[in-house]
């Protein structure tokens, strides 16, 4: 029976899908059908094949690829790209169809910066005609794409599923000529269940794939507006009864975890047994627990109990669960020997969540990395494992100069490093959920993540009764961007909260999607910037406030204010950065933000004289494509990753080791600790007295040992190599780590500081009397006046 006519309408759908006669048009421009036949969002996750390959596989390494249950799906396609959908091969799906006239097109990869179509940036305005729900028929380019694959003899009985990472913006999907189903929402994984379309041999996958849909009028973020297949696919092998999707809770000493399985055998068939493990970082057991799954008095047991698809979490995905019967367990382990994780300390353990059959026969084994913190807000402050933390942050977009928003794990990486050795803490995913790879990497090395949703309808404007956010008919396509990302991304201890979008005005759809967040994860704060003035935000998150309003902000319900876009780094500037640090550091409730951007999103073009150079919005297409020009050009970095020079500024304002000069001539200073989990006990100082540039003493302190937020007076011996000989001295202090890492080598600067001992007491200017004489030899040009002398490029005008 039908409970409610939009369910009724799915499911007339479902059997119009399967019958390859759905009509034309009506899912991608409908906000009210987001997914037909797809899987129900879950946790990232892969099954080993044993439980030994769980807990030793190297998630920064290898991602998923050493699981015998993977199969990439990456690599060379066959391609086709049309104008229009009214052009668009209608029969590509057939197996019998001839696709060697079609090109070779790789995948993950946007059909823009491949030579199909105009990369467009705009930041507000939408790149298409705004007439919602439509899109205009005349022009949206659709991409249809085929691949044969074999699955392994091994697979034989098993479950398949396809992962499609991230698809841009709706598509349809056939199997072996049978459709399959379909997905919009281009930053969240879509799954389907393949198992019933395929055979022995050779198989045939067929994506048709739209560059705009309903779906992109909640897309309209500020960075290249683009399209194509841009994450990972591959299939999944599951056994039959499997662990489907899990929730890990881990905080002060006690890991809690549901877990939902799903059982496509005879739903009587009971799997007895479930065990956990956990191990530490050098592969030691820390605890163990097995508990009979249908036993109520087991410890951890559970009651034998079929959830409903009403039982489900997610209302919207309730008819995407396939028809069989899955199944609910919780397991605790409490009193464990761990060590918190943090930022600054990202202690990680191996959970292995491992399935046995009634003959003891293993199944499968799931592997997640772990890391024990308490996320709570309590008297106006955020706090992490009862501190409360400074959020040194930075919004970052994925971007690459040659792929676009296809970025590799190297990049990534390099990001993390990057980010890592500018002191920057924590990252904002604006404006989306990021690649799961990032999340690994942010648990392993240590970033706070605020984690937002691919919601950002700005091209509509704010308005009560304008915004999508009030428009009922937009509700399934708000919730399930928004739990997508919490069921994805919720075992990782590096997401510290929930964003619920960007820029795209509040209303009940939001008040809806911040209950049912809540609901489904009362450990982490949620934030929208938009709600600030409404109940549906645990912190304030302002953009770009007024230095004013930060000195004196408070809140009536004492929520913390986090700025959630602060720090314009458009062109050679920081804004007033400092100036918010200052403040910052001196007022409780406020407790940091977010920099726009990590990185320029400039692309590898050629300029007009034909040279290799950075190019932007306006230099793709016609004339009249929209363009935001160089807005996009606002990171502190540039697009392939060279510091600009607002990132030494970064580094410097965020350090957390901060040097006061207390008496310049006998040396004393005051080294204070910003960090809130550990000492200095890893930190090497190194001291440099300069007369006029020249080094004249130096030395260095290893034993700091200076406990979180604690100060310690030291004394430099340098006070016998300060003379009064008109020279300016100058005293350099840095902070090194005492041994390398992935991260850090030996001799990079964690802070550092320059002070004043005694001026100089000759003129800082040299003597420029005399007339200016100006000559040119070999491209530089020379300027001579007095007794001073400039040598000049003349081609860059740089000063030699």
């Amino acid at each position: 029976m039908c409970r409610t006519g939009l369910l009724c309408s799915i499911w007339v759908l479902g059997i119009l899908l399967s019958s390859n006669v759905f009509p034309f048009g009506a899912e991608w421009e409908n906000p009210q059908i987001i997914e037909l036949n797809k899987e129900g969002p879950r946790a990232t996750a892969m099954p080993f094949e044993t439980e030994e390959l769980a807990r030793t596989h190297d998630f920064i390494r290898h991602g998923y690829d050493r699981s015998a249950n993977h199969l990439s799906l990456n690599g060379t396609w066959k391609f086709n790209w049309v104008r229009k959908p009214a052009d668009r091969p209608g029969d590509f799906f057939r197996t019998d169809f001839d696709d060697s006239g079609w090109d070779d097109f790789p995948v993950p990869a946007n059909w823009e910066v491949n030579g199909y179509g105009v990369p467009i940036y705009v930041n507000l305005p939408y790149e298409f005609e705004k007439n919602p729900p439509a899109i205009h028929h005349h022009y949206n380019p659709v991409g249809s794409y085929r691949r044969h694959f074999t699955l392994p003899e091994d697979w034989t009985g098993k479950q398949v599923f396809i992962h499609l990472g991230a698809v841009k913006s709706a598509f349809y999907i056939w199997v072996n000529g049978t459709r399959v189903g379909y997905s919009q929402g281009s930053k969240l994984p879509a799954e389907f269940d393949i198992t019933p379309y395929l055979k022995s041999g050779d198989n045939l996958v067929a994506l048709e794939v739209y560059r705009w849909s309903d779906g992109s009028y909640l897309e309209g973020q500020d960075y290249w507006r683009i399209s194509g297949i841009e994450r990972d696919v591959y299939l999944v092998a599951r056994s039959k009864t499997h662990i489907r999707d899990y929730f890990v809770n881990a905080a002060d000493k006690t890991l809690d975890i549901e877990i939902q399985l799903a059982n496509y055998q005879n739903p009587t068939q009971r799997v007895p047994r479930v065990k956990l493990a956990l191990f530490d970082a050098a592969g030691e057991l820390v605890a163990e627990k097995t508990a009979d799954f249908w036993d109520p008095q087991s410890p951890g047991g559970a009651s034998e109990q079929i959830l409903t698809r009403e039982d489900l979490p997610l209302f919207f995905a309730q008819d995407s669960y396939p028809p069989s019967a899955t199944n609910q367990i919780s397991m605790h382990l409490p009193d464990l020997n761990v060590k918190p994780w943090s930022a600054e300390e990202p202690r990680l353990y191996r959970l292995v969540v491992s399935l046995y059959d009634d003959q003891g026969n293993h199944l499968e084994s799931i592997a997640q990395n772990v890391g024990f913190r308490r996320i709570e807000i309590h008297e106006g402050q955020l706090l992490v494992n009862g501190q409360p933390i400074l959020i040194k942050g930075v919004n970052r977009h994925e971007h690459d100069p040659h792929t676009a928003h296809v970025v590799s794990r190297e990049s990534m990486r390099e990001d993390v490093r990057l980010i890592k050795q500018a002191n920057i803490n924590a990252v904002r995913t604006a404006h989306y959920p990021n690649d799961p790879y990032f999340y690994h990497l942010a648990d392993y090395y240590g970033l706070y993540i605020v984690n937002e949703a691919n919601v950002e309808s700005h091209g509509q404007h704010y308005h009560f009764n304008e915004t999508f956010a009030s428009n009922s008919r937009w509700l399934d396509a708000h919730l399930a961007r928004n739990m997508g990302m919490v069921e994805r991304d919720k075992n990782h201890a590096s997401v510290i909260a929930w964003s619920m979008g960007n820029e795209a005005g509040n209303g009940p759809n939001l008040f809806d999607a911040y209950r049912r967040i809540k609901q489904r994860d009362n450990t982490r704060p949620v934030q929208y910037e938009r709600a600030m003035r409404h109940w549906n935000t645990d912190m304030i998150v302002p953009q770009y406030p007024l230095l004013e309003n930060v000195e004196t902000y408070s809140d009536p319900r004492n929520r913390p204010m986090i700025f959630s876009e602060y720090a314009h780094a458009m062109g050679n500037s920081l804004g007033n950065f400092k100036d918010y640090w200052d403040i910052i550091r001196n007022k409780n409730n406020v407790q940091g933000g977010f920099i726009w951007e990590w990185v320029d999103q400039g692309l590898w073009g050629k300029s007009e004289q034909g040279n290799e150079t950075f190019v932007y919005g306006g230099d793709f297409g016609p004339d009249d494509t929209p363009s935001d020009g160089n807005f996009l050009i606002n990171g502190i970095v540039m697009p392939d990753r060279r510091p600009n020079p607002s990132y030494w500024e970064v580094q410097r304002v965020y350090q957390d080791i901060h040097v006061e000069l207390l008496n310049a001539r006998s040396g004393r200073i005051k080294v204070f600790n910003e960090f809130f989990f550990k000492s200095l006990g890893d930190y090497v100082l190194h001291w440099t007295l300069k007369a006029d540039g020249v080094a004249v003493a130096n030395g260095r302190i290893e034993e700091l040992n200076i406990a979180p937020q604690k100060s310690k007076r030291l004394r430099l011996p340098y006070a016998s190599a300060v003379v009064d000989d008109g020279r300016e001295y100058l005293l350099d202090i840095r902070f090194s780590s005492k041994q390398p890492s992935d991260l850090f080598d030996p001799n990079h600067t964690h802070a550092a500081g320059q002070f004043l001992i005694k001026a100089s007491e000759t003129p800082l200017l040299p003597d420029l009397a005399g007339e200016m004489q100006i000559t040119e030899r070999n491209g530089l040009i020379r300027v001579e006046a007095g007794a001073v002398t400039y040598r000049f490029y003349r081609d860059s005008g740089q000063l030699v």
